[in-house]
């Protein structure tokens, strides 16, 4: 079977991190975002993959080239203008068979799909929507099954009257062919808002999962999805790497300080004496940490330098940034490639501090 997966939005809600490359290849923990979704077709028998591109396409080919490195077949759909989740899905059109999954390039999951695909046979569906309960229902549009599982209503972000479901879109859906035929070409088309409504009582069902699910549409999110992943939460890649003792520390990284599991310190990694890293930490290639600094419960890319005495939880720094002695930066803060900030900052509330600013000592206090 195929999977289409959508990635053509600019990951705006992420920036800054995507304001230098595309959110897809942006990196969790030791991969690429998308690699992981990738991994977990591949783990369900899914081996050949179209990605319908649009922000920095160039940069997505580049990173993933023909997919052989992950063991499937990788091919690319640029859009030529935002076409929506329907209208990106019809410019693959000519490369589909007649049943393939479509899904959505935001999310982390672990969702079975092989059982939705078998669900999806066994109903003679046109549309098998997966699904995940969610705790608070009033956030989101939910999805209402009959008995039989077919879709008997979507109610969009209801009111706490009207809550019959804690069922939500996990944005991966099983497709026929057939339903091409309700998208319209060369314009932007919602599946969600045009073609699931139509679908109602027409071959449209659910499949409720308990897996994992996550949307990495925000830093915090991002964090989150970096922490489940260390943590072992959803299935992935990463726990054999991480071993019994949830620490991968490459061969080439020096450790002189201390390092609390669960964390990942890539090739090249400086820890200096009286540092302490972790948990919930990680350290890209050729970061560095200086005397007596703290990271914990945060993301640090390639490059990076931390100066000594710093402190930084709750937080990201892009690849090549460069933190002062003493600064400070927690609280969701997200520093963008190449920022330089110098000592005795203090950086938090989730502030963002776009690709190549910066700052002199003692500048902010936020």
């Amino acid at each position: 079977m195929q999977a289409v997966i959508l990635v053509g939005g600019r990951g705006t809600r992420l920036r800054p991190l995507t304001s230098t490359m595309p959110k897809p290849i942006v990196p969790l923990v030791d991969r690429p975002f998308i690699s992981y979704m990738l991994e977990w077709l591949r783990e369900h028998g899914i081996e050949d993959v179209i990605m319908s591109c649009g922000f920095l396409a160039t940069s997505v080919r580049e990173v993933l080239g023909d997919g052989s490195d992950l063991g499937l077949s990788l091919r690319f759909v640029d859009e030529p203008d935002p076409r929506g989740t329907a209208g990106a899905l019809k410019l693959a059109e000519p490369m589909l068979d007649e049943r393939f999954l479509m899904l959505n390039g935001d999310v982390l999951t672990d969702i079975d799909l092989t059982s939705q695909i078998a669900q999806h046979e066994a109903t003679g569906a046109s549309a098998t929507l997966a699904l995940v309960p969610v705790a608070d229902p009033s956030a989101y549009g939910l999805v209402l099954l009959e008995d039989d599982r077919s879709v008997k209503e979507f109610l969009e972000k209801p009111g706490a009257d009207r809550i019959e479901s804690n069922l939500i879109s996990a944005g991966a859906y099983v497709l026929e062919r057939s339903i091409l035929d309700l998208v319209p070409a060369d314009r932007k088309v919602s599946i969600e808002r045009e073609v699931w409504p139509r679908l109602i009582g027409k071959g449209l069902y659910g499949f409720p999962s308990e897996g994992y699910w996550l949307d990495i549409g925000t830093p915090a999110r991002y964090l989150q999805g970096t922490f489940d992943i260390l943590e072992g939460n959803v299935r992935t890649g990463l726990a054999k790497r991480l071993g019994g003792d949830w620490l991968a520390v490459d061969a080439d990284a020096h450790v002189h300080g201390r390092v609390i599991p669960p964390a990942v310190l890539e090739r090249g990694v400086c820890v200096a004496e009286g540092a302490h890293v972790g948990s919930l930490a990680v350290l890209g290639r050729d970061v560095s940490v200086g005397a007596g600094s703290t990271v914990e419960r945060a993301v640090i890319l390639d490059g990076t330098q931390i100066g000594e005495g710093a402190s930084l939880r709750d937080c990201i720094l892009a690849a090549g940034c460069r933190v002062g002695a003493r600064t400070q930066i927690s609280g969701g803060a997200v520093l963008g490639e190449g920022v330089s900030v110098g000592a005795d900052n203090v950086i938090t509330r989730g502030a963002r501090i776009f690709p190549g600013v910066q700052l002199p000592d003692g500048a902010i206090e936020f």
